[in-house]
């Protein structure tokens, strides 16, 4: 099972082909990939046009959904954060913790190209799709 994360999707959609875009290409109807409440969040508010929006929402309900926070997500999320900054490491984003912290809690690895989510397959064990 694969989370991809919005960093990825975004280059997806975009046709900006990275290793991570070419990787989600590959995997398509291969791997079992969910899309998270956050992610859909953070794809659908990037469009500009309604045409674009539409067409990427009927393509990310085309996966299993899952609530990605709740109060004992959003508990180890703060932990997670406290334990990294602990150790000299500030994640800029709290979204990132958050899905990262997800993904350590359900064992589902991570499909990303933001380099916030490196400390977290570092120091907290998260699996990175690329490596998994």
């Amino acid at each position: 099972m694969i989370l991809v994360d919005s960093s990825v999707w975004i280059d997806y959609f975009n046709g900006t082909r990275t290793i991570e875009s070419d990787y989600l290409d590959s995997i398509l109807g291969k791997e079992l990939i969910i899309v998270g409440d956050i992610i859909l969040l953070e794809v659908l508010q990037g469009f500009k046009f309604d045409r674009d929006y539409s067409i990427a929402r009927k393509s990310l309900d085309e996966f299993p959904f899952r609530n990605m926070l709740g109060k004992d997500i959003a508990l180890k999320s703060a932990y997670n954060y406290r334990y990294l900054r602990k150790t000299g490491i500030t994640i800029r984003k709290t979204v990132d913790i958050i899905i990262g912290t997800f993904c350590i809690e359900n064992n589902i690895e991570l499909l990303y190209s933001d380099k916030d989510f490196d400390p977290l397959v570092k120091f907290l064990h998260l699996v990175s799709a690329l490596s998994g």
